[in-house]
């Protein structure tokens, strides 16, 4: 027994790390990146005032700053309490590290975000799925038969659904926050895109926590994500948050970008647009085209999605492929909506390696 199978435990060895693949000199359609940047302008005051950090110092352990704006700018419940993380997967960590262990369970629908399931079995917590129909949407009677018979510590909801794209029912959502012995993270990643939140639940549920994160709003590489919520179970996650998670020029950035948010929503807006355009033509294209609320689109190819994304890559674009990730993505891939430039790059290389 070499050391690693001896002290690694069987359910980290089994777990397959997240993988980014290379991206260079691509169109990258991969990753739900908003592809716009800073005009010049705000480029030129963003970066003055990072000139001014002392980056020599710490970084306001609270990040109180960062928090008041978040409050402003999404209207957060004046009753609710927030904890900020690197990005959505440290908080989901913190929950985990909180709720989680070998003898509590968690649940999600599937297929869903995979860093649910990857972090769940990483914290040693059992992992259970609900399978989503056919056409994504949840079985309401299904999700809270399993959610009596496992009393999941926390069940994760993304709202809208990644890597589907559609929104659940709300009522659906309504009855598993009635249902659930334990906590609901609703992760509204996505919530620039649809503009369904269950932010202003968050007085009326006491086991609700919303999840967000700047990264889909055009931020993505500054990994900053906020969970909002009761102040008690924001209090216990304070204990597991690392001291100074969140560094000073992010800290920085995010004040900045969010005192010009204005900025990024007239992108999401642009996005929205370039989306409702992008969906008709693929249609056109006879393939199946899944709804979404996102800034991605779903789609199931007749013929092998592998072929076709790896001529894709070979045409200078890349985007995301499923197959083989889950049944239910049998030939399928995610397609980020990037620019209209972009997107029409793309279905040109569709339709060239489709036509072979």
């Amino acid at each position: 027994m070499t050391a690693v199978a001896k002290w690694v435990p069987k359910e980290i060895r089994e777990l397959k790390a997240y993988h980014v693949p290379p991206a260079t000199g691509l169109i990258k359609l991969d990753a739900m990146e908003n592809p716009y940047t800073l005009s010049a302008d705000l480029r030129k005051k963003w970066l003055d005032r990072l000139e001014k950090v002392d980056f020599n110092r710490y970084p306001d352990p609270a990040a109180d700053a960062v928090k008041q704006g978040i409050r402003r700018v999404f209207n957060v419940p004046l009753s609710s309490d927030m904890v900020l993380g690197n990005g959505s997967d440290e908080l989901i960590q913190m929950v985990a590290a909180m709720v989680g262990g070998t003898d509590r369970v968690f649940l999600s629908p599937e297929p869903s975000f995979s860093m649910y399931r990857l972090i769940s079995k990483a914290s040693g917590t059992r992992y259970f799925e609900y399978r989503l129909k056919s056409d994504f949407s949840v079985d309401s009677t299904e999700l809270l038969t399993l959610i009596e018979q496992h009393q999941p510590a926390c069940i994760f909801l993304a709202y809208p659904n990644n890597p589907t794209g559609n929104s659940f029912d709300t009522a659906v959502i309504d009855q598993v926050l009635e249902a659930a012995p334990g906590l609901v993270v609703v992760d509204e990643a996505y919530f620039s895109f649809s503009g369904q939140t269950y932010l202003q639940k968050l007085p009326q549920y006491e086991n609700l926590l919303v999840m967000r994160t700047l990264s889909k709003s055009g931020l993505a590489g500054l990994r900053l994500g906020m969970l909002m919520g009761h102040p008690d179970w924001v209090a216990e996650l304070e204990k597991i948050r690392l001291p100074y998670n969140i560094n000073i020029l992010t800290q920085e950035s995010a004040k900045f970008c969010l005192d010009h948010y204005a900025s990024f929503e007239e992108q999401a807006k642009q996005i929205i647009e370039s989306r409702n355009w992008l969906m008709p033509q693929l249609k056109e294209r006879a393939i199946e085209v899944y709804p979404s609320d996102t800034n991605f689109i779903l789609v199931r190819l007749p013929q092998a999605a592998d072929r076709v994304f790896e001529e894709l890559k070979e045409n200078g674009i890349l985007v995301k492929n499923l197959n083989g990730s889950d049944p239910a993505l049998e030939n399928c891939l995610r397609i980020t909506v990037g620019t209209r430039d972009q997107c029409e790059a793309f279905l040109s290389a569709f339709d060239r390696v489709c036509d072979r």
